[in-house]
Order: structure tokens, then sequence, then C-alpha cells
């Protein structure tokens, strides 16, 4: 939907003012170290199903507009010509009933407005959640958790967390990506404004979104359902790369064999360490027997940008302060500390730094 209007263009302008604030004060909540992201505009749509929404709220937001400036200027008309004076003889002035125009007016109307404003939203949902998957559509399958992303590549055969990877989509040759969204214990909701609207994630109740991105880059979004405690850092990172970099990142993500005569002895020993605590029933690395199936899959950990769904950076001192003492990066996460000494935890470190 376009508007022509300069009050349009004023209105829109001033929308996506407040979007860059909106989406500014959503990022605080990431660490200092994690990357920028490229671009955070809620208010600048670069999906289909994103543009949908966004033409819908202009065009809702015109009529509703509309309508609060013609009450307006009629309130203050009012207000004005018929105020009290001072040679007020404060009399009731002249009723008018029974006209059939304006009772027809106040009626007709508002039912035309709400029948236009129904079949409107309702192309727009139609248009979101009865799309065709056209040849060469990527699917990934999306498991909330307490607190944190889990991604599954079903046609690739691998698990990432934290960090969605999906490929440019050419508005010519649309490829555009579908998410399955299932929930692995409470209610949650997937929402990457630029790129679609929110979605619930509900426990036994499978749900589905989709995105086709026009323009590469870093796209933020959070979960936008009270979750529990750490609702606030479970945060959204969608990077939208082009075809060529998607494939090479999906080459790397396959790769499960490391040599493990190229590791240092702090490394090694660090391997040890995590293969005889606890981790191993959490956490999955392929290749290992860490095949845990309760926390993030840490086969590529280092090939993400960050860690605790992107509060902190994924630098080894945010890597080592992470696994001493989760609480103190992200109060209430479900990873326990395993207590680990100084030296086990620099080794474990070192590990850590190795999962490419």
């Amino acid at each position: 939907m376009k508007f022509a209007s300069g009050n349009s263009l004023k209105l829109r302008r001033l929308l996506r003012f407040g979007g860059a604030w909106l989406s500014a004060a959503c990022c605080l909540a990431q660490s200092a170290s994690a990357p920028t992201p490229t671009s955070t505009n809620i208010f600048a749509p670069n999906s289909t199903p994103a543009d949908e929404i966004f033409g819908l709220s202009m065009f809702v937001l015109a009529v509703t507009g509309t309508i609060f400036a013609i009450v307006f200027s009629l309130l203050l008309y009012a207000a004005i010509k018929f105020r009290k004076r001072a040679n007020d003889d404060l009399r009731e002035p002249l009723q008018i009933y029974g006209s059939d125009q304006l009772e027809m007016a106040w009626t007709v109307i508002p039912v035309l407005i709400v029948i236009v404003l129904f079949m409107t939203s309702a192309r727009v949902i139609h248009a979101v959640q009865d799309a065709r998957r056209p040849p060469g559509t990527i699917e990934v399958t999306v498991i909330g958790h307490q607190f944190w992303w889990e991604y599954r590549y079903p046609q690739y055969g691998f698990v990432t967390a934290n960090e969605l990877h999906v490929p440019v989509s050419d508005p010519g040759h649309p490829t555009p990506t579908f998410l399955k969204l299932l929930s692995a214990d409470t209610d949650h909701s997937f929402w990457i404004p630029r790129l679609a609207g929110k979605t619930d994630l509900i426990p036994n109740h499978p749900n589905s979104t989709w995105v086709d991105p026009h323009e590469a880059g870093l796209y933020l979004g959070q979960c936008a359902q009270y979750c529990g405690t750490q609702h606030a850092k479970m945060l959204l990172r969608a990077s939208v790369d082009s075809r060529a970099d998607f494939d090479r990142w999906v080459q790397a993500q396959q790769q499960i064999a490391r040599d493990e005569s190229a590791l240092s002895a702090e490394a090694l020993e660090g391997r040890r360490v995590f293969h005889a605590t606890a981790c191993v029933n959490c956490h999955a690395i392929a290749g290992t027997k860490a095949d845990g199936r309760f926390g993030p899959d840490l086969t590529h950990l280092m090939s993400r940008e960050t860690i605790a769904s992107g509060v902190a950076g994924n630098t080894a001192a945010e890597l080592r302060r992470w696994v001493q003492n989760p609480a103190a990066i992200k109060p209430g996460s479900l990873m326990p500390s395993m207590n680990l000494t100084d030296t086990e935890l620099d080794e474990v470190t070192a590990y850590l730094l190795t999962l490419h």
C-alpha cells in the first residue's frame, strides 16, 4: 500500500525514526562485546511477510488516523463555536431528533470501515499463512528452549543453536525459508521484525512461519512471549547470507571429523574434563560420545558470533566466564555451574575454542 500525500510521507519518516529508537532499546540487552547488527530498523521490512504486515499496518493507521482527525476536528470546532460567552443565558440549545440521514450515516459508514479493515486483514493473513512453497525452499525446524533457540536443518542433516542462517531470496525467483516452530517446554514467540511477524511456539502444537529476505545482513529479534526469568535475554540473531556464503556455511556445519592430534595438550585435557563431567548429558558434539539434547549443540560452537542466545560475544574470556558461572551472565539460566577449578576452566575453554 502506497500513500502519495505529504502527511503520509512525514508519518512514514516519523515511524522509521521511532523504529530505530525502539530497536536500539532492544539491542541494549546485548553485551557490548557482541557484534553490531547491520540494520535494526523495525519499520524497514526486508522480507515478503514483513512487507505485507507493514503495508497493512500503514493502511490501518491511515484509516484510523483519518477518523481521529475528523472526530478531533469536529470536537475542536464544537468546543470553540459553542463555548460559553459572557452574555450566555445558559438556555439549552435546540435539540435535533429523528434525522434519518444522520443516523444512517453514523451506522453505515462505521460498518463499511470495519468490513474494509476485515477484508484487508484477511487478505494479508491468507497471503502469509497459505504461501506456496516453490522449488528450492529451505526448511528449518526451530525449537524454543528456556532460554535459547535450537535450529535443525533436516535437508542438510545438522543441528545448530541461537544463530539462524538463511539465504537471500531473489524476488524474481523466490527461495523462501519455511520455519517449523516447536517448543520444548513453555510458550515462546519467534519474532524478527524486519523478516516476519510474531508467531508463537506452543508445547505440543506445531506452528510455522516463513521468511524470504531480499538483502544480506544481520537481523535481530526477540522472544516476544514471557517464558520465564530470562525471557528478556532470549535474543534472536538471523544471518542472511548470499547463496554462495550460505552454501559454504552449510558445508562447514556438515563437517564432523576433527584431527585430535592437532589439539594442544591443554585442549586434550579439556576434552577429557568435558567428557568426564555432566556436560555430555546436555550438549552434543558430533563425532564424540557427547550426545546430549537438553543444551545447545556445540559441534561448531566457535562458528557463532555470540553465546548464551546472543547475550555475550563468543570470545575466550566470555566463554570461560560462562562455563565458570552461567548465572553471572544470565541469571536464571538452566545451565548449572560445574564447580571446575581454575586449571580445569582453562582446559575446557581451550577445548571449546577448537570447536569450529
